[in-house]
C-alpha cells in the first residue's frame, strides 16, 4: 500500500452514491421483482465509468469502483455465493431500542426512499456455502481496470472492497451448519476466492469488517462482552486463514460500529478489541475518527500503537451527516492522527465508512458527497504543509 511519503495522500472507505436509476433496479431486485439483468450490468457499467474520474476530480489518491456493480457492501454475496436461499431475521440494534421516540423516527424515515435493505428481506445460508463461479469477481476487476486505464498516472494507487466472513455470518445466518465456527470457516473458505482474485488483479484489498465492533451491540447486545470478544478473535482468525499467503502490504481492514445515525452509546469501547484486531494479517487499518462518538480514541493509538509495518486510513470526514467538514478541521483530525501513530507517512485521510453501503441508505446527498471529499482534500494539503514542511503540499 503507498504510504503518505512527501504528503498525506486520501482515500475513501468504499462505496459511493449509486445512480438513481441504477438504486431502483437493485431495490427492485432485492423486493424479488422480476429485472432484466442485462440492464442492470449495463447501468453498473456506467456508473464505474463516471465514478472513477469523479474521485480523481475531489482530489482522492486512492481510488475504487464506489461499489457501482454491487448492490450492498456484503448483500451481492447472495448471487455470487451457493447455498444461499431462504430468510434470516436480523434482530435491532442496542442503542436503537433504548430510545423509543428516536427508533420510531428512524423506522420511519427507513421507509420515505428506494433502496436496497441490510435489515430485511435478507437470505440465509440453507446449504453448502462456495463461491459459485470466480469468473464473476474476475469480470469485476477487469471492468474496473478497464476503467482505470483511461485515467494512468491521475492516481496514486486503487482498491477494492470485500466483506469479512463475520458480518456476512450475521447478515445471512446459519441455517444448514451444526455449528456457527463451521458456518464461518465454510464462509472464509468461500471468500478467499474473491480476496486472492482482488490481489492478483493488481488491487488493494479491503476487508469490510464492522462485524468486529457493530455486532456487540447487535448480535451480542445481550450477552457478556467475554462472549463478543470471543466472537471477534474467532472472526479474525477466519480471516488470517483466508488470507493467507497474500501479501499482507497489500490488504487494509475496516471495522465500524455500523454506518446508520443514531445514538451509538451502546458501542464495545475500540480499547476493548484493538489488541484482537492487530492480530489481523493486515498492512494496515481504516478506522472511523470522524464521528462524535469515536473522535476521542485516535489518542489511544499513542500507547497501543500499531504494528511498526502498518499503516492507518483515519476517518476524518463523517458519512452520516450533511454538513460539509471545513478544511481546517480536516487538518486538525489529520494532524492528530499524525501524533498518534507517530509518523505522517503512514497515515491516510479518509473517510468514516462508506457513503452508500447499500444501494439508497446513504445520508449524504450526491451533491454534498463531493463537497466532502473535497473538502478532505483541500484539508488534506493544509496537513501536509504542516506535516512535511519542505515537501509538496
Amino acid at each position: 500500500m503507498q504510504r503518505s511519503e512527501q504528503r498525506i495522500l486520501t482515500t475513501h472507505t468504499g462505496s459511493l452514491p449509486r445512480p438513481p436509476a441504477l438504486t431502483r433496479l437493485y431495490a427492485q431486485r432485492a423486493r424479488g421483482a422480476a429485472v432484466d439483468a442485462a440492464a442492470v450490468a449495463a447501468e453498473g457499467r456506467a456508473a464505474l465509468a463516471a465514478i472513477v474520474p469523479a474521485q480523481i476530480e475531489a482530489g482522492l489518491d486512492v481510488i475504487n469502483n464506489g461499489e457501482q456493480q454491487r448492490d450492498s457492501f456484503a448483500l451481492y454475496l447472495r448471487h455470487r455465493l451457493t447455498g444461499i436461499g431462504g430468510e434470516s431475521v436480523r434482530g435491532t440494534f442496542a442503542d436503537i431500542d433504548a430510545y423509543p421516540e428516536f427508533r420510531d423516527e428512524f423506522t420511519r424515515g427507513a421507509t420515505a426512499k428506494e433502496f436496497v435493505s441490510n435489515t430485511a428481506q435478507l437470505p440465509a445460508a440453507i446449504g453448502p456455502v462456495a463461491y459459485a463461479d470466480p469468473a464473476v469477481v474476475q469480470a469485476e476487476c477487469a471492468d474496473f481496470a478497464g476503467v482505470l486505464a483511461a485515467h494512468a498516472g491521475r492516481y496514486a494507487e486503487a482498491f477494492l472492497t470485500a466483506p469479512s466472513p463475520g458480518i456476512v455470518a450475521a447478515i445471512m445466518q446459519n441455517r444448514h451448519y451444526a455449528t456457527d465456527q463451521a458456518y464461518l470457516e465454510a464462509l472464509g473458505r468461500a471468500l478467499a476466492v474473491e480476496y486472492r482474485a482482488i490481489i492478483e488483479a493488481g488491487f488493494v484489498l479491503q476487508l469490510d469488517c464492522p462485524d468486529l465492533a457493530l455486532e456487540r451491540h447487535a448480535s451480542y447486545r445481550d450477552r457478556p462482552l467475554a462472549d463478543f470478544l470471543d466472537f471477534v478473535e474467532r472472526v479474525v482468525g477466519v480471516i488470517n486463514d483466508a488470507i493467507a499467503g497474500l501479501p499482507r502490504e497489500r490488504i487494509r481492514l475496516h471495522v465500524c460500529w455500523g454506518n446508520y445515525e443514531a445514538p451509538h452509546d451502546h458501542d464495545v469501547p475500540l480499547e476493548a478489541i484493538l489488541p484482537i484486531l492487530l492480530r489481523a494479517a493486515v498492512g494496515g487499518l481504516v478506522l472511523p475518527f470522524a464521528n462524535p462518538r469515536h473522535a476521542h480514541e485516535i489518542r489511544l493509538l499513542a500507547r497501543m500503537p500499531l504494528h511498526a509495518d502498518q499503516i492507518l486510513v483515519a476517518g476524518v470526514i463523517d458519512t452520516l451527516t450533511n454538513f460539509v467538514e471545513h478544511p481546517e478541521v480536516v487538518a486538525d483530525r489529520i494532524e492528530a492522527a499524525a501524533r498518534a501513530v507517530g509518523d505522517p507517512t503512514r497515515v491516510l485521510a479518509g473517510t468514516d465508512c462508506g457513503f452508500d453501503t447499500s444501494a439508497g441508505r446513504g445520508r449524504v446527498t450526491t451533491d454534498v458527497v463531493w463537497a466532502k471529499l473535497r473538502a478532505m482534500a483541500e484539508g488534506a494539503r493544509i496537513a501536509s504543509a504542516r506535516l512535511f514542511p519542505g515537501g509538496r503540499a
